[in-house]
């Protein structure tokens, strides 16, 4: 399977990256080789989101938890986020793709935070596609984050408390103006959501596969949506 029609494919699509440890392990060579080996993936799934239809991805790239990971491999993960940063803005801007990040990025090295903002504002008017990537991320946190900004409207007295309902909530998240995810897809086998977009993915169609991120490509991406084509949203409804 080289190709994926456009009817029905998903306008937001969410992925948790997992398996690159695994994959290393594997193949007994240290686990930043499988960080590396993943970043390829990160490439062929753009191409293929973009070839799809897809108008919002959203990638899992490094979690609030991942902090508590070796120094060595942590400080490998950052420098491959900046040089992958790096490399791919040429292709940002050709294929006019917008980037944007969520999650407590001042927690990200400076240099990591000043090339991400600098991506993050070239192509802010780009209407071919968005790339989100999750850094320093974790839902809960989130939705604390979101409960801060409400607390502070109430106490300014911006807002009643009786006001507040599920659009106030949403409205409050980091990235509001984006639709919800209408299917997730997460590698590697594990049957857990490993606090990512808790609130957004209320709805949202879930995809498990076994295939390690580092061997995940296009034919992979395509056989996912595929799977989502066939699935009937209910929404709640008995339909």
């Amino acid at each position: 399977m080289n190709e994926v029609s456009h009817d029905k494919v998903p306008r937001h699509v969410a992925i948790v990256m997992d398996g690159n440890g695994r994959w290393a392990a594997k193949r007994g060579i240290a686990r930043v080789r499988g960080h590396q080996a993943g970043a390829e993936s990160v490439r062929a799934v753009l191409r293929a989101a973009q070839q799809a239809g897809v108008e919002f991805l959203t990638l899992y790239a490094f979690s609030s938890e991942n902090w508590v990971r070796p120094k060595d491999e942590v400080n490998a993960l950052m420098h491959l986020l900046r040089r992958f940063a790096r490399a791919e803005e040429h292709l940002l801007h050709e294929h006019k793709v917008r980037l944007r990040i969520i999650g407590h990025t001042t927690d990200l090295p400076s240099g990591v935070q000043d090339d991400l903002a600098r991506i993050v504002e070239s192509t802010s008017h780009y209407v071919g596609g968005t790339l989100i990537l999750a850094l320093s991320y974790g839902g809960r946190y989130e939705i604390v984050d979101a409960a801060r900004k409400i607390a502070q409207q109430v106490k300014d007295g911006k807002l009643e408390p009786s006001d507040i309902d599920v659009e106030t909530i949403s409205s409050n998240l980091y990235a509001p103006d984006v639709p919800d995810p209408d299917f997730m897809i997460r590698t590697s086998g594990e049957m857990r959501i490993s606090n990512f977009l808790l609130w957004q993915l209320s709805y949202a169609e879930l995809y498990v596969t076994d295939v390690l991120w580092p061997d995940f490509r296009e034919d992979d991406f395509f056989l996912a949506i595929e799977e989502y084509k066939k699935r009937h949203r209910r929404f709640g409804d008995v339909g």
